[in-house]
């Protein structure tokens, strides 16, 4: 066997290039199609590993069809030192030396795309023949019998079982987004160096195990019930989490698999998870300076101008570099907020896409993505739909997108009529891509009232009084920058967009925005008290004390900032450690 080489770690490999630029699972048995009646596939087992790339070639097959942030899984196996090859056909499938399968989307839409190519049959005779096998998220979901995803929709059939949605009636947030624990129960030896670390999962849908598919499991994760979080047989490996956005962790498993029994691998560190993390996400607002380059700029109350004779743009640094910077330093997602960019034309600005581009090559944590998805119309006429847009956000390296005005109009409309037209780009966006794929970002204003009957808005009693002793506040929703304010409050929208597909909500205040004062706890404990899907704490961090606070009063999944770590007034590292001191789980 060829000796592998250390694994790369994000510090030795970094960034030299910069830009700069002018339910339950149903109970009833489901009949398959006889192609796909694999549930009682015995497979002999192994105990000698093949090498998975061909040492000749030193070539992954990489089965993409063509949905989601595959960018990112290309990107790693590319880190590790291998080559890709893209299959094409499905005797590419059954020619592999090594297959990896990183489904993103909706089961259903993969389904329709292995049929409909026949590559449904291959993948099956494949894995039956225990050839070198990985499935990431809904690479593992398909490998079950069937999905409640829009379903009941048939899977591959080669696992017992159906893939159910979570259950949000206890309390849990779904989607399931952040970095949780595992617990191995068998032999796995593609975990075998996660050290109990944090990994990242992102997903709505889950298999469960049971007596039935018992000799598969090899990790479980605790999310309300403990779910399948890996599977393995033989050569044969699923994961649901995303090894491609965990890190080094993440970087240890898929290089344990590509050269599994290898003695060399430089393993993490030992850490302590135990269940789902508290993250710490740095945010950028890029926008193009004066000079026509691409930078990072904070703005006071969204404005992102200094207060000089010159009133230039505020520069804090270049988006590549900081991005990268903030990987090392531990953030769990990375955001970039394009907040000049896609006026006119937003499939035309290719800077933005670059530095999408540049960034998932080093960083292996989520990269989420805002600022002008929506439907437009070229000046030549051609039409382009947010879901156009979305996808060339996700080819590029995105592995969320954020919704800001669109998003305002779309609940008005929903709101005003009851009806879900389908055509919203929160609609057709989650549709295709899991509405895990989709952040709603809300930028709210406080207006003050004296009473909560004074306004037909969700309006509460607020921490501190208003400027005339007011003792109760309504948070009137923007659009435009903040420019604009909207007949509707941030409580009526948060329900809304829940309804209408967002995965997770961004919560942002203008009146807290750079002032370093705190996060708008008021704001935040009404929000995240309203949805059952994950929300993001925005504007106001000054100290680390501020994200214990928040994660303390409210039920916010996770704390944004951004000035603070652009400025180095507070390293990432200190928040955590902070957190931690505090008895609030994090990944470190």
């Amino acid at each position: 066997m060829e000796a592998a080489p250390p694994l790369a770690s994000s510090q030795s490999r970094f960034f030299s290039s910069s830009f700069s630029t002018s339910s339950s699972p149903s109970s009833t048995p489901f009949i398959l199609h006889r192609n796909f009646h694999r549930t009682n596939l015995k497979f002999k087992s192994r105990t000698l590993s093949i090498r998975c790339s061909g040492a000749a070639d030193n070539v992954v097959t990489l089965l993409d069809y063509g949905a989601g942030n595959v960018r990112s899984v290309r990107n790693a196996i590319r880190f590790l030192g291998f080559d890709i090859k893209d299959v094409q056909t499905p005797e590419d499938i059954l020619n592999a030396n090594c297959l990896i399968f990183p489904g993103v989307g909706a089961f259903a839409a993969a389904m329709d795309v292995l049929n409909k190519k026949g590559m449904a049959e291959a993948l099956c005779t494949y894995i039956e023949n225990d050839r070198p096998f990985l499935g990431i998220c809904l690479g593992l979901q398909l490998l079950f019998e069937s999905s409640e995803e829009n379903g009941p929709v048939r899977g591959l059939g080669l696992i017992p079982g159906v893939v159910g949605r979570f259950d949000s009636t206890n309390g849990f947030r779904v989607p399931h987004i952040g970095w949780n624990a595992l617990h191995t129960v068998k032999d796995s030896e593609i975990l075998d160096d996660i050290g109990n670390r944090h990994v990242y999962f992102v997903h709505s849908y889950r298999a469960m195990p049971s007596n039935d598919n018992k000799e598969w499991v090899s990790s479980t994760c605790n999310y309300g019930d403990n779910f399948i979080a890996s599977v393995r047989r033989g050569n044969v490996h699923a994961v649901q989490f995303h090894p491609e956005k965990s890190g080094d962790v993440g970087l240890s498993i898929l290089r344990r698999f590509l050269y599994p029994k290898s003695s060399t691998t430089k393993k993490p560190g030992e850490g302590r998870a135990s269940k789902l993390a508290k993250r710490v996400i740095a945010c950028l607002d890029v926008r193009t300076n004066d000079k026509g380059d691409l930078v990072v700029t904070k703005g006071d109350q969204y404005d992102v101008r200094e207060n000089t004779g010159e009133n230039e743009v505020r520069n804090l640094g270049k988006p590549v570099e900081l991005a990268g910077q903030y990987y090392i330093d531990g953030a769990d997602e990375v955001s970039f907020l394009n907040i000049t960019g896609f006026r006119d034309f937003p499939l035309g600005d290719l800077p933005m896409l670059e530095i999408l581009r540049y960034t998932s090559e080093n960083v292996f944590v989520p990269l989420t993505v805002g600022g002008g998805i929506r439907d437009f119309t070229d000046a030549n006429g051609r039409y382009y739909s947010s879901l156009e847009v979305a996808s060339e956000y996700f080819r590029s390296g995105a592995d969320k997108i954020s919704i800001g005005s669109d998003a305002v109009y779309a609940a008005e409309e929903y709101i005003r009529t009851g009806v879900k037209t389908g055509k919203t780009s929160l609609e057709q966006i989650s549709r295709v891509y899991g509405n895990q794929a989709v952040v709603v970002s809300i930028d709210p204003r406080r207006v003050y009232v004296n009473a909560p009957d004074d306004i037909e808005f969700k309006a509460v009693r607020v921490t501190n009084p208003g400027p005339n002793g007011e003792e109760y506040a309504w948070y009137q929703c923007t659009v435009n920058g903040g420019r604009e304010g909207r007949p509707i409050g941030a409580y009526e929208l948060a329900k809304a967009v829940e309804e209408l597909g967002a995965g997770e909500i961004l919560l942002n205040c203008i009146d807290c925005d750079g002032q370093g004062k705190g996060f708008d706890i008021d704001l935040i404990k009404l929000i995240s008290d309203a949805v059952s899907i994950p929300v993001i704490a925005s504007s106001g961090a000054g100290v680390v004390e501020h994200f214990s606070e928040v994660f303390k009063k409210t039920n916010a999944s996770a704390a944004l900032a951004a000035g603070i770590f652009h400025r180095k007034e507070v390293p990432i590292q200190s928040v955590k450690e902070h957190l931690l001191e505090t008895g609030i789980e994090v990944r470190m």
